[in-house]
């Protein structure tokens, strides 16, 4: 009965409990003041008794959310100002001029609060622009304020990517600056393990690595396998545009055997035509992944990496090297990621060099017209007053000539790895050489007193499958486009300013006397009209206001060789400016213009104006060199 007892009461009390719980959930005054005090909507904010919209809520939470992160984060304000800079200076269709405005604007902003910037995952990128567009003089203040928190920065989660760029600038300013001695041991770390024992090597003049091997008898073979070990993770990351990568793969390539050179430039092509991973340069990694519309939109839009590496010779070499040993579909590729940024490279020193390559290896015409002669049309009157960008333009009229690149210039141009060119391209091209040094010695021979200047032209550069006639070529990209007659409309258009300046003048001569063999032969009559806008200039009678085409420096040289190359200009000037005046022009400079009539090789040219000048030689008002005498001399 006891049991039974104890049944009973545990069934009472569980009746007590579940009493108590309904009257909690519905029955009781105190239930029923909980629910209220839960379910009664907030009082709205506008007041007047309007119910809250959803634009109301929005604002509300917007503006909670803007005082929590103010009072969470000290310069909120501050990443607010940056971000907006950053967005505008990392565009890529943004001025050199105004990126260096806001990169300046946004230092000041920064400026001794570097520590608390790199440190933020927003700002940090900010930095890392400002570090890679900044000049000189900022960009070492920049180190020289961090420069006692490095070790502290390099273990943060995003102030490392910062640290790596400074590192990497450093090293590449250091070796830019660097006498060749300091040079050489850095590159010596990066050749071999054993090569770094070797101390004195730094203290030799010139040491190249070939040279080291050869006098150290060292095997070429395990120097080559080192190097792989150190270029390999190089080329895997995409780190190719410092000068001291440059020469270290440039180094490589001299021992590498043809498998070793043909993977090294076959890993190179694709970095070198891509833009780069960031279009600010930064290296980011807890970013969250772009849509791929996006992506794909800021790859076509950012620069090139080759277009970066033009900065050294070291660097145009590499990009020859990818052009020539490349395949067509190599050539292809590079050609295509230059879209829009053919002028970034003209006016450069080692670009234009690249675009002169360019110009004179590559098979397929119709895609070189269509993304570089387009470009280069629509901006002749640039180029053809520029020192560099002339060159290109230059390249077809007369290639190769030494009259407008230099000794170096065409070395750079002719180099190539040597372990990819086959016997008899590399005997061709030591022909072409020796050809070319006979050919300039027989100019300085043969030259008159005032033709200072000769032609050293080999016509072609080797390339490793390149099967069409050069002729053909200058041809195609010249008088199959727009260019040729755009070219010589430009000219007509500024002839008195090109004949009087230095780099103008070169291009003028090339178009009126028909470029080398003739090439312009097709659109003779508009190269007549040149002949006649030159002759016009000429025949004005002299002022104070400008300086006479046959008494200038420059233009009375350019028309003297004109004279002496074109017998239809020279007949053409001689109609309008000089018959029955060449007394005017007996002395200065001008004298040089009419004597050159009668130092013509052609006959009916001598025979226009001798008559009127032999009396002038006979009177002595008139001298005219004597070569003869010269050459017995």
């Amino acid at each position: 009965m006891a049991g039974g007892g104890d049944v009973q009461g545990g069934n009472k009390r569980k009746r007590e409990a579940a009493g108590k719980h309904s009257a909690g959930k519905g029955g009781g005054d105190d239930g029923m003041k909980r629910k209220k005090s839960y379910d009664a909507p907030a009082a709205p904010r506008g007041g007047g008794g309007q119910p809250v919209t959803a634009r109301d809520k929005r604002v509300a939470a917007k503006e909670m959310s803007e005082s929590r992160k103010m009072k969470r984060k000290p310069n909120y304000n501050l990443d607010k100002e940056l971000t907006v800079l950053w967005e505008k200076m990392r565009c890529h269709d943004v001025s050199k001029e105004n990126r260096s405005k806001l990169v300046t604007e946004a230092l000041r902003k920064m400026d001794g609060k570097y520590m608390e910037i790199a440190g933020s995952h927003v700002t940090a990128r900010v930095l890392q622009t400002c570090v890679k567009w900044c000049s000189q003089p900022e960009r070492d203040a920049i180190f020289v304020a961090l420069q006692p928190h490095l070790l502290t920065l390099s273990r943060q989660k995003y102030a490392v990517f910062l640290v790596k760029k400074l590192v990497k600038l450093v090293v590449d300013c250091a070796f830019q600056r660097a006498t060749p001695p300091q040079r050489r041991s850095l590159l010596l770390e990066l050749y071999s393990t054993e090569l770094q024992l070797f101390k004195d090597l730094t203290e030799q003049k010139s040491c190249s690595l070939v040279e080291t091997i050869s006098k150290l008898g060292l095997q070429k073979s395990s120097v080559r396998q080192y190097m792989t070990t150190i270029i390999q993770p190089i080329l895997e990351k995409g780190i190719v545009e410092y000068s001291i990568v440059h020469t270290v793969l440039l180094e490589y390539l001299t021992i590498a055997d043809k498998t070793s050179a043909s993977d090294v430039i076959r890993q190179l092509i694709p970095h070198l035509t891509q833009g780069s991973a960031v279009i600010d340069g930064d290296e980011l990694s807890a970013v969250p992944e772009v849509p791929t519309k996006t992506k794909a939109k800021k790859k076509r839009s950012s620069e090139p990496l080759l277009i970066r590496i033009m900065h050294t010779r070291e660097g145009l070499k590499l990009g020859l090297a990818c052009l020539k040993h490349g395949s067509a579909k190599d050539r292809k590729k590079i050609i295509k990621s230059l879209k829009g940024h053919i002028m970034k490279l003209a006016p450069n020193d080692y670009g234009c060099l690249f675009l002169v390559c360019l110009l004179s290896i590559v098979d397929d015409t119709k895609l070189v017209t269509k993304l570089v002669i387009q470009e280069l049309t629509k901006q002749l009157k640039q180029l053809v007053f520029d020192k560099n960008g002339r060159r290109p333009l230059l390249q077809l009229l007369c290639p190769l000539c030494s009259r407008y690149l230099t000794p170096t210039d065409l070395a750079c141009l002719n180099y190539s790895v040597h372990s990819l060119i086959s016997k008899d391209e590399a005997s061709e091209s030591a022909t072409i050489n020796l050809e070319s040094k006979l050919d300039a010695v027989a100019d300085k021979e043969h030259a008159g007193s005032d033709d200072k200047e000769h032609v050293v032209s080999a016509d072609t550069l080797v390339a490793s499958d390149s099967k069409k006639d050069p002729f053909q070529r200058r041809h195609e990209l010249l008088m199959k486009s727009d260019l040729a007659e755009t070219l010589v409309k430009t000219c007509v258009e500024n002839v008195g300013e090109l004949l009087r300046t230095n780099f103008g003048k070169d291009v003028l001569y090339e178009v009126a006397v028909g470029g080398k063999d003739n090439v312009l032969e097709g659109i003779t009559e508009q190269i007549h009209l040149l002949h006649d806008a030159i002759a016009s200039d000429a025949a004005r009678p002299k002022s104070e206001d400008i300086e006479h085409a046959f008494e200038n420096f420059h233009s009375s040289r350019v028309i003297r060789k004109m004279i002496l190359d074109c017998p239809a200009f020279a007949a053409t000037l001689w109609e309008k400016a000089l018959e029955g005046k060449c007394k005017l022009y007996a002395d200065g400079y001008s004298s040089k213009v009419v004597a050159a009539y009668l130092e013509s090789s052609d006959s009916k040219v001598k025979d226009l104006a001798k008559s009127e000048l032999q009396p002038l030689v006979d009177g002595g008002k008139l001298k005219i060199p004597d070569h003869k005498a010269a050459e017995k001399k």
